[in-house]
Parts: structure tokens; sequence; C-alpha cells
């Protein structure tokens, strides 16, 4: 009525829409992430548990699984064996009663004494003998025509009571001339066989499967205690206290192993955290005496412009701002250099490029510089850096050299070296000075950075002591070599570069 009401007077008759009172926006809520969160909140909780719980856990369902599987074998071959031990019984007491059977004797009797279900059935298929439970009841199976003469099956209702289930044996007896079946049945031996049975298997399966879960517990977590020692010594380490190592397990495994790698990367990050405070120290001081000689200079002039000679002042603050300027530019192509960024390559004749630095020489060398280029000595690599490495070998040399600099480029063939290195050859330059030379023991210290060897080879020579550590990073990046070798007098530095850029561009 109301309804029609509404039509009436033109209005949609429209039930209201139920609003979602506080609790139902709340249980929508909840429902909302826990449809959404369920997937994230399983694999975010199985990556919180400890490697020792997941395989722990891995391991314990696994026991469960073949304790399992031991059950329903154990329990399959009970039950078969007494399966078949029942079935040889009633087989026996078939036998038994086709004696009677066959002899014609009266098998009424023996029927009555047997513990078992009997059916005598003769060859009209009419049940002529029967125990009690089973009179006036149907054959308990039928008898395959096959041949055979003794069958057995386990048949469930039928002739038996709705439900019950019984193991048939049926025979064949002769008995003047026509065909008799003997059967004998007993209820069929359950899955579980006897209670106890059951429950002596499955308490051992249980037993079993707790002691792997535990054996595995055990087992995990003595082996990963070694990284929970490493982990804490790792905690307790900090920049001032690199020279720690981590324990290192007597067992010859992958833990083992990883305390030895832990262990080598923390020797080689003291060492590169000690060469790098070395280095900040050394570059510190570099820097600081061409700073501390302008700021003398320029106090002394504040202290007495009267006396100070302002182009003799420039001249000199000239001079260590160069000096400064030299530094600085040293250290960025360092940074650069230890940057790793990808060298471009170009095939580069090193003949030209020291023939291009000999123009250079001739104009501004105070020393003799004699050159020896094999032409046509191609490298592959960036112009500008090797331009750089030789700057730097051939300043290096006049520095110290007494009168004579002498330069020579060759190319080597393939085997005189490192193959992998150099797969195409070598292109070698050499550098030689007859200045005061350096001893065996200190031709590795010339190329680390700041390095001083002695009086002959002071800062006061004008070097920043970076010029040799720059060649030979850009000899390294460039996948070649530079060394000191042996020289009949003064020094000998010698470059050699591969035929192709090993680097990758």
């Amino acid at each position: 009525m109301r309804r029609d009401r509404r039509r009436a007077a033109g209005v949609d008759a429209v039930l209201p829409l139920p609003v979602p009172g506080p609790s139902l926006r709340v249980n929508t809520r909840l429902r909302s992430r826990c449809s959404t969160g369920r997937g994230d909140w399983d694999m975010n909780t199985w990556h919180r548990i400890s490697i020792t719980k997941r395989i722990t856990l891995f391991a314990g369902v696994l026991a469960v699984l073949l304790s399992t599987l031991l059950v329903v074998t154990v329990m399959a071959a009970f039950h078969r064996y007494a399966t078949d031990t029942l079935k040889n019984e009633l087989s026996a007491t078939g036998g038994h009663l086709i004696m009677h059977v066959e002899r014609g004797e009266a098998f009424t009797s023996a029927v009555s004494q047997v513990d078992h279900k009997v059916q005598i059935v003769d060859s009209g298929g009419v049940v002529v003998a029967s125990t009690p439970q089973l009179t006036a009841r149907p054959v308990m199976a039928p008898f395959p025509t096959d041949g055979r003469k003794m069958f057995s099956s386990v048949v469930c209702g039928g002739a038996f009571k709705p439900g019950e289930c019984n193991l048939v044996v049926a025979q064949e007896a002769q008995q003047g001339g026509r065909d008799w079946l003997v059967y004998v049945a007993s209820p069929a031996i359950p899955m579980y066989v006897v209670p106890w049975v059951a429950a002596t298997v499955v308490s051992v399966a249980a037993v079993l499967a707790a002691a792997v879960t535990f054996l595995a517990y055990r087992v995990v977590a003595s082996s990963l205690r070694p990284v929970s020692r490493i982990q804490s010594e790792l905690d307790r380490m900090s920049d001032l206290t690199l020279d720690r190592r981590v324990p290192v397990p007597h067992s010859r495994d992958e833990i083992h192993d990883l305390a030895e790698t832990v262990n080598r990367t923390l020797a080689r990050l003291q060492a590169a955290m000690a060469q790098q405070r070395h280095f900040t120290c050394d570059a510190s001081h570099e820097l600081r005496t061409p700073i501390a000689a302008i700021q003398a200079e320029v106090e002394d002039a504040l202290y007495a412009p009267e006396e100070t000679d302002v182009p003799t002042l420039g001249a000199k603050v000239l001079r260590s701002l160069r000096r400064l300027r030299v530094i600085v530019d040293d250290l960025l192509i360092i940074a650069r250099l230890e940057s790793e960024r990808p060298v471009a390559c170009e095939p580069t004749d090193l003949s030209e490029l020291v023939a291009a630095e000999r123009e250079w020489r001739n104009h501004t060398s105070a020393k003799t510089v004699e050159y020896r280029l094999e032409p046509g000595v191609m490298v592959m690599g960036d112009r500008a850096a090797l331009s750089r490495l030789l700057a730097n070998l051939v300043d290096n040399a006049e520095r110290y050299a007494a009168t004579t600099v002498a330069l020579q480029v060759r190319r080597l063939p393939v085997g005189r070296h490192d193959p992998h290195r150099f797969p195409q050859g070598v292109a070698m330059l050499e550098v030689i000075d007859d200045g005061p030379g350096i001893a065996v023991d200190k031709r590795e210290l010339v190329f680390q950075r700041f390095a001083r060897l002695d009086t002959a080879r002071d800062r006061n020579a004008g070097g920043t002591g970076l010029g040799l550590a720059i060649a030979r990073q850009i000899a390294a990046v460039h996948g070649g070599t530079l060394h000191v070798e042996d020289a009949g007098k003064g020094a000998r530095l010698v470059l050699r570069l591969p035929a192709l850029c090993t680097r990758e561009s």
C-alpha cells in the first residue's frame, strides 16, 4: 500500500540502502586488510624467520611425511601378513571339511564344530549345511568359472549382516561325480590390524619424527653458530678497529671459507684505510707548503708595505699558486682514475705521441733528450691520458737526469710477455736518465703517492710526488704495466701496453 501511494505521488519506489555504521566500516576495513595482505604477510613472516627455524621446520615437515609413509608401509605389511595368516587358516578349515564331503561322511557335525562361518553348497547351488549365523542365507559369493579350484575375496553384506565385511575362502570338492563348494569366512582384518599394533607403530613414528627434527635443529644451530660469532665480531668493529679479525672455525666448510674471505676483505680494507689516511696526511702537508709560503709573503708585505717590491711579491705568490694548482690537478686526476669511469679508447700511435712531446721539449728542456722511435707502434687508448703518462715520465727523468734523457719506442712480438695481457704483442716505451738512479729495494716505493726516496729526489726538485703514481694508474687503466727495471746508470722506467685496450669502453 505504501509503495502504491508513492507511485501515485509520482515518486519512484526505491528502497533506501542501509548506511554502514561504524562497526560495519571497521569490519569491512579489517576484511580488506586480511584479503589483500595475506600473501604478503605469509612471505614477510617466512623471511623474518631465522634460517635455523626454517630448516628445522622443513626437516620437521619432511620427517612427518616420511613417518606417515613409514606408518602406512608398516601397517600395510602387518595387514597383509595378518590377512595371509587368516586366509591360510580358513583354507585349512575348508580342507578339513572337504575331506568329510569327499568321503561321503556326515559333515553337519563337523560344520558345527568350526569356529568360522561355513557354508557347504551342492552341485545345484543349494546350501546343504551352514553355521547357525548363516541359516537361510544366500551363498556367500559366486564361485568363478575360470577353472580355479579355490578363490578368496572380501565380501561385505550379502549373506552377512549389512556393513559387515568378511574374508571368504571358497574351495571345490568332488563327491559322487558332482562338484560341491565349501565356503569358510571370518571377519576381515581391519587396516590397523589390532589397536595396540597401530598405536605402537604410530608412537614409534612420532618419536622418530621428533628425534629427526630435534637433530636437524641441533645440527643447523651448531653449524650456524660460527656465523653468529662472525656477526658479533663485525658489529663490534669500526674504522678505528679494523685490525680485529673474525674467528675462523676449525671445520673445513663454507663457513670456514666465508670467515677467511671476511678476514682477507678486512685486511684489504685496513690497508686501504691506512693508505687513505697516509695519502690525506701527505696531501695536506703538500698543500700546506705553498699556502704557507703565500701567507708568509703576504704577511711580510702587509707588515712592511714600503719595503715590498710588488713584482717580486707577485712572482713569488704566483710560483706558489702554480705549485698549488699542479698539486690540485694531480689530486683530481687520481680521483678521476680511481672512479673507474670508462676510457675513450681510440687507435693511437705511441711513436707519434713521443714525437709530439719531442717537439715541445726541444723548446723547453735544459737537458739533452734522445729519441729512438719505431714507426707505427699502435695502441688502443685515451690519447689525452697517454699524453699525460708520457709527460709525467719525461718530467721525472728530466728532473733527476744529469745531462741526458733517452726515450725509445718499439714493438715486441707475441709471446715475449704475458699472452693474456698482451694478446697481440707489446708496445714498449723506455725512459732512461743518467741521474742518481733508484735502488732495487726502492723501485716500488717511487710509485706510491708523495713518495720521497732521499735528498736527491725531494720536493725541492719541483715534483709533487704524484707523477709516477698517476702514470702507473693510467697504464693499469689501459691494461698495461709500468715498472722500474735495471739500467747501466741512472733510472730506467719501462711502460708496456697491449695492442688493444682491454678495458671496456
